[in-house]
Formats: C-alpha cells, structure tokens, sequence
C-alpha cells in the first residue's frame, strides 16, 4: 500500500486506527489535504514553540494542544487559537475523507506526539502528561 505518498501521515494513520475504507483517502492527493500547520499564525506559534521548549505546553493524543502547567492569559489565548484551527482542518480532512472528525484529530495527533521532539511533553490516551 503507498498511502505514504499520497496522503499526510495523519490521514494514513486515521485509516490504519479507525479500520476504515482506503477509497475516500486514497483519492485524495497531499496538496487536497490541509496540515496541522496550516491553522496557526506564526506569532501564536512561536508562543507555543516556546512553551513546548519550557515544557508548559504538550501535544495531545486527541490531536489537541494542552496546557500542561502555568496559567499565563495570553499563551492559554495562543493554545486556544492553535485548537480552533486545528478542528477546522480536522473537520475538513473528515469532510474530504469520510472519516468522523475526531479520528482525523486522532491521527493527526499521533503524528505529532510522535513528531515532537525528545524532552518535550505529551499527553497519553490516558489522560497523563509524559516527557519524551
């Protein structure tokens, strides 16, 4: 199977997880598919960036950012925006895919749990914050 070349991980991994039908993703190409990076400003990011570095911040296994300690007003703001974006392309890759939204968040986390760099936190399925 080449899903890998046609598809971002996410979408690939939403059909590896959920069991679902390859037609509706495999008819998309990468360019069809919007990115997790695509629904951020660069100041909300470089906010977030920062606070992943420091550890206050973590990617989740929902496909989510959270908070994982401090209580600052403005980079809550920046998590929150960075959410808001991603549920709109998660609800546009499941739009586009036949997938239900929270397993096009599903893998999309996964793919950033997975991406984020060692000594960086993330939430489990579970519920708890790990350090990679």
């Amino acid at each position: 199977m080449t899903l890998h070349r046609t598809l971002p991980l996410f979408a690939a991994a939403a059909l590896a997880t959920a069991s679902l039908a390859a037609a509706p993703l495999l008819a998309l190409s990468a360019a069809a598919v919007p990115t997790a990076a695509l629904a951020q400003t660069s100041a909300d990011k470089a906010a977030v960036d920062r606070a992943k570095a420091q550890g206050l911040v973590g990617e989740q296994a929902d496909g989510y950012l959270g908070v994982v300690t401090g209580s600052d007003p403005a980079l809550a703001a920046s998590v929150t925006a960075i959410n808001k974006g991603r549920a709109q392309v998660y609800a546009s890759i499941a739009a586009k895919t036949g997938v239900s939204v929270a397993d096009a968040a599903s893998a999309a986390g996964a793919q950033l749990v997975a991406k984020a760099p060692p000594g960086q936190y993330y939430k489990t399925a579970a519920g708890g914050w790990a350090r990679k």
